[in-house]
């Protein structure tokens, strides 16, 4: 088994295309649509080998979209664990509008999966041969599966030695955190949402952050600001990342990539800090793609040596 591999319980094929003006009644006339690979830790698991890694994706598929995700993984080259279900792998839509250079991006919710479903993607970690050094969980639960799925996932590969990455939100990024995690990628939002407070200096959100590391939730927090930069908390230090000043193509796939950077980095032997700044030029480098974003490695090896590390 690679040293990475992540879980996408929702994937998607992502469809993106743009169109002269978003406006309702009217037929609206796009371009071409590209399809790509699509859902948290697919993307994450695209960008570790775009950046000359290895890493496997798992994740549950099914009917004709499903099959198409397949073969857009494999023309990518990305090593995938397959999970069939009985409903279809759900789509979801990326629409530009050109004449105000604006983003809109149509999420569906994704099949509901039976007990026996979800069950078979946790057995199906359990039968590994050898555990992940990292296990990567990312993206929203679909339809049916529980809130503590993540949480079940942690207790489960930890005790075989996987170290834990959560990128995921609401209630099932509450119950994982609950079991405890490695490291853990919150944006502004979701850590406000954790911790019931409103965050507004950096100050705040250094003592938030501090918080789920003291608390055993995390041994690692990965916190970012958007236009603000990113800050890393972890109990030997507390780093801040200024944003690079890049021009902002589209901000749809900088947290994946921010994570794929930062792994992909750790599994090649990275220390934290370097780690760190590795995914934030992987973010920076995202901002400056089209259509569902994701980084590429030319740019996030010049946009590295920009990265300006702040021990706090």
């Amino acid at each position: 088994m690679t040293d990475i591999l992540t879980v996408t319980m929702n994937p998607c094929v992502d469809v993106s295309t743009s169109t002269a003006r978003v406006e309702p009644e009217h037929k609206l006339r796009c371009e071409a649509p590209r399809r790509e690979p699509g859902g948290g830790g697919i993307n994450v698991a695209r960008v570790v080998q775009r950046l000359g890694g290895s890493c496997a994706a798992l994740f549950p598929v099914g009917g004709s979209s499903g099959a198409q995700l397949l073969r857009l993984l494999a023309a990518e080259q990305v090593p995938a664990v397959p999970v069939p279900i009985a409903g279809d792998t759900r789509e979801s839509l990326h629409v530009r509008d050109r004449s105000v250079a604006e983003d809109y991006r149509f999420v569906m919710p994704g099949p509901e999966l039976a007990a026996s479903e979800w069950q078979a993607c946790l057995q199906r970690l359990t039968n590994l041969a050898e555990a992940p050094r990292y296990l990567v969980l990312s993206g929203s639960l679909p339809p049916g599966v529980p809130v503590d799925f993540y949480a079940q996932l942690v207790r489960l590969m930890r005790e075989r030695g996987s170290r834990l990455v959560l990128d995921a939100s609401g209630p099932a990024l509450a119950a994982a955190l609950k079991a405890g995690v490695y490291l853990v990628k919150p944006s502004l939002r979701e850590l406000r949402e954790l911790s019931g407070q409103v965050l507004e200096s950096e100050v705040q959100w250094r003592g938030a952050a501090q918080q789920l590391v003291e608390t055993g939730q995390a041994e690692v927090v990965v916190l970012s600001l958007g236009a603000q930069g990113a800050l890393m908390v972890s109990q030997q230090e507390t780093v801040f990342a200024p944003a690079l000043s890049v021009p902002v193509s589209t901000t749809v796939g900088a947290g994946d990539s921010f994570v794929g950077g930062m792994i992909h980095a750790m599994a090649a032997g990275a220390s934290l800090r370097d780690a760190f700044g590795r995914g934030v030029a992987a973010a920076s480098a995202a901002l400056l793609g089209s259509g569902t974003g994701l980084c590429q490695a030319v740019d996030v090896d010049r946009l590295h040596r920009e990265v300006i590390l702040q021990v706090c």
